[in-house]
């Protein structure tokens, strides 16, 4: 899966990263400010969250209710060691069946399961970005 995004069709972009989840854990990989936490904030809604959906950068995780059940959203960014991970025990959430959207999965990669589905962002320009899928 590959597609060209902006703001007036990221609708559409988070309805493909949708369409093609096949696992409960999805990485999203990209520079700062490339935009994971806006494509993940707007999946969220896709999915029926109801809350106000807010970047866990300081939080770590933030979980919402879907119409399918929670959704857990992780941003590793401020982790200075892989196993940080495990003292807000990442390894029960990304077991639980749940949909798990983790920002900065790089930062825990000895904790990631086998079997993910895995998205890179690429910023074309200002306004315009490229979602991905990596095959695994």
């Amino acid at each position: 899966m590959e597609y060209i995004y902006n703001l007036t069709n990221i609708n559409k972009a988070s309805k493909l990263v949708i369409d093609n989840i096949k696992t409960t854990v999805v990485r999203i990989d990209g520079k700062i400010g490339a935009g994971k936490t806006k494509i993940i904030s707007n999946i969220c809604l896709q999915l029926g969250v109801k809350e106000i959906i807010t970047s866990p950068t300081f939080s770590i995780i933030n979980t919402y209710q879907s119409v399918n059940g929670p959704v857990h959203h992780f941003d590793f960014y401020r982790l200075e060691n892989p196993n940080e991970a495990l003292d807000i025990g990442v390894e029960e959430y990304l077991d639980s069946g749940n949909l798990c959207f983790i920002e900065w999965a790089e930062k825990i990669e000895p904790h990631l399961p086998l079997n993910y589905d895995h998205y890179i962002l690429r910023v074309l320009n200002d306004t315009t970005r490229k979602i991905y899928s990596i095959k695994r």
